[in-house]
């Protein structure tokens, strides 16, 4: 069952009110639309465009609830620890022309009728496409090291993994795989999502155009929702930032051409190196 974490086989509904999950899905709309709305600002909206008396206390404790950071421009649905090691960000200024050069990952929040789950994704930058993915309905690292296992598996390593400061991406399990491959790793500035601009655009068309009109009612329409539209993404959309072309057709495209240039096959299975005994995907 690629695209599913461990833990959704267990998955549980959380127990939380209709009102709250209405408003929920209020934020995570506009959040997703705006990504500097902190609190304050959120339950200012909430009360003068959508007439909820919502008061700033209730709205940071939903907006935690989801993941998101109430006070700073960052999602929060990664938090940073104070003994992991942070890295520094390596792509300002940085021309990005060909795929695999720099990957990408971060987590967004994903309603449910009645829950929430949240999601991760690896891009390829250079090409947009949509490498790997995972959802989970907890917030440790397990599901964020499947996905990045998944992508070296399937396409190599890239020279540079980009991600922000959370506890997810920081931890040593996270951080191994990229180390054991000889990955450079980039990390955000603190509180800076635009130094992850292009995963939150993919997160705002996914949302926009997948989950918000189809409102799952479960895990497993989730994962069928999303697998669906990532399929579409890659191989069917066009991008207006890549002259209407697909990412499929922009990431296979130019693999050809740089190993029609350097006369090398590239064989993912000779370029990573991974303990199977402990990175085990599921597939089923």
């Amino acid at each position: 069952m690629l695209g599913i974490s461990r833990s959704t086989l267990y998955y549980k509904k959380v127990e939380i009110k209709d009102n709250d999950l209405e408003i929920m899905k209020l934020i995570d709309m506009q959040y997703t639309k705006y990504p500097f709305y902190g609190s304050r600002r959120m339950m200012k909206w909430l009360r003068k465009e959508k007439g909820h008396k919502v008061n700033r206390k209730y709205i940071r404790r939903l907006m935690r609830l989801m993941g998101l950071e109430g006070l700073a421009p960052k999602p929060n649905t990664s938090k940073p620890r104070k003994e992991h090691k942070k890295y520094p960000y390596l792509l300002k200024g940085l021309k990005i022309d060909r795929p695999n050069q720099v990957w990408s990952t971060d987590i967004t929040y994903i309603p449910l009728s009645r829950g929430f789950m949240y999601l991760t994704a690896i891009i390829d930058w250079y090409s947009r496409y949509v490498l790997s993915w995972r959802i989970s309905n907890t917030l440790d690292s397990d599901f964020c090291v499947d996905a990045l296992n998944d992508a070296l598996r399937l396409y190599g390593r890239p020279e540079i993994f980009n991600t922000d400061q959370g506890s997810q991406f920081t931890s040593d399990d996270f951080i191994k795989p990229l180390k054991d491959n000889d990955i450079q790793i980039s990390m955000d500035g603190k509180g800076r999502w635009v130094d992850n601009v292009f995963v939150e655009r993919l997160w705002r068309s996914l949302k926009w155009e997948e989950v918000y009109p189809k409102c799952y009612d479960t895990v497993f329409e989730a994962k069928a929702g999303i697998a669906a539209y990532f399929n579409f993404y890659n191989d069917e959309r066009l991008h207006q930032a890549l002259d209407y072309k697909t990412p499929n057709e922009i990431y296979q495209n130019s693999l050809i051409s740089i190993s029609t240039i350097t006369k090398d096959v590239l064989d993912p299975t000779k370029l990573i190196k991974l303990d199977l005994k402990k990175d085990q995907v599921m597939i089923g």
